[in-house]
């Protein structure tokens, strides 16, 4: 048994999740009354997400306390990657829906809840900020978990003992130890997920709301092949490529199946420190890009409302579209860390298409239809995103000091 184990955490994880996905896929079309193997998907992301919100909690506490001098620049420097490629997700997003327009025959209205304009979402925004810290980690409400872990992060670097810095990265080493057992898990729970999406849908998932769907997987990956990679390249001005690639291999192929940035963190703090980050700027950087890098949501967003808007007939100046960017780009940031987080946005940016909210919830309701792919692959997006302009931001910092970086 023992060497059972060992043969199984040698082999390489992606190899390993790449058996899981063919197992998942088979069980779903072959034995889809099998619902036992869905359980192995449902605990491998319980697990991810009870131990994320400890995680992000004890890592940025520990990392403040212990930070050092000169990382407050590159802080800066990645906020600016993460806010700019959002934005440029958008527009591409208004520009992509444009050369290819989508109607959808749109039936009942669903009955959901919306947040109504954009001051209802920053207003939510700041709620969450000083929502009590015990209740945050339990709600895994991460604007809160963020804010109170640099509030006391801040406070411990000024009058903790070293002695005391040196218990909370202890205890930061062993949140990290039990988070690589849980990624150890990976396989069997993408098994689970898969078989769990194949059993009750069927290979029809893919086809359902083809146009839209092919619109918004054509938007998302022209933002990770091309926009994202330009903006690495003109920052490092070396070909991005390597670490596009390797990022969304390593990060992006485990957010696509577990469907949400926040669960993915454990995964991400795991691909920066094998590609050589300094942990204390990492360790805060990639909470707050699940937070506000959000490329797939703005596309996601701005797709549906234009698509909305399309099918009732309504012109949409192009004026008005890139302030729909704008509105997409500040919205997603307020959308949730977990799986289908941006939908309930879309009524917010309708609403300034002039869009009704009946109509707008309907597109709502297609967004869940479509939400097997959309929001895998957005999901991938935004946590592969996260490292890459993490790494980017460190990586631009060590050329200014006359380092050289690999990747």
């Amino acid at each position: 048994m023992k060497n059972a184990v060992k043969s199984y955490v040698k082999a390489p994880l992606i190899l390993r999740i790449a058996i899981g996905l063919v197992i998942g896929v088979a069980l779903g079309l072959l034995l889809p009354q099998a619902t036992f193997v869905a359980v192995f998907g449902s605990i491998f992301v319980g697990l991810l997400k009870g131990i994320a919100p400890i995680l992000v909690f004890v890592l940025v506490i520990a990392s403040l306390a212990k930070a050092g001098t000169g990382i407050g620049k590159r802080f800066q420097t990645v906020i600016v990657f993460y806010m700019a490629s959002t934005f440029l997700a958008a527009v591409a997003a208004v520009v992509a829906t444009y050369l290819f327009p989508v109607m959808i025959p749109l039936g009942e209205a669903a009955d959901k809840s919306a947040p109504a304009g954009l001051g209802e979402v920053f207003s939510a925004l700041l709620n969450n900020m000083v929502q009590n810290p015990v209740a945050s980690i339990i709600n895994a409400n991460y604007v809160g978990i963020l804010t109170w872990a640099v509030v006391l992060g801040l406070a411990l670097r000024l009058c903790a003992s070293e002695r005391t810095k040196e218990v909370l990265s202890d205890i930061s080493d062993a949140v990290s130890k039990a988070v690589g057992w849980v990624i150890q898990l990976a396989p069997f729970g993408i098994m689970g997920l898969v078989f769990s999406s194949i059993s009750e849908y069927g290979l029809e998932i893919f086809t359902d709301y083809g146009k839209l769907l092919l619109v918004l997987v054509g938007c998302m990956l022209a933002v990770a092949l091309i926009v994202d990679p330009l903006l690495v390249g003109i920052a490092l001005k070396r070909n991005p490529y390597p670490l596009v690639f390797r990022c969304f291999k390593e990060s992006g192929v485990t957010a696509f199946f577990t469907r949400s940035s926040a669960a993915n963190i454990p995964v991400n703090m795991s691909l920066c420190e094998r590609l050589g980050l300094d942990r204390e700027y990492y360790s805060v950087a990639i909470p707050l890009g699940a937070t506000i890098n959000m490329d797939g949501a703005a596309i996601t967003i701005t797709v549906m409302s234009l698509t909305a808007a399309f099918s009732q007939g309504i012109e949409v100046n192009i004026l008005v579209a890139i302030l729909l960017s704008f509105v997409a780009t500040l919205g997603a940031c307020g959308a949730s860390g977990v799986a289908g987080g941006s939908l309930l946005l879309i009524p917010m940016a309708c609403s300034l298409l002039g869009v009704g909210q009946d109509v707008a919830m309907q597109m709502v309701g297609v967004g869940f239809i479509v939400g097997v792919v959309q929001d895998s692959l957005e999901t991938a997006i935004n946590s592969s995103g996260d490292v890459l302009f993490c790494a980017t931001a460190e990586f631009r910092d060590r050329q200014k000091r006359g380092e050289k970086i690999e990747f």
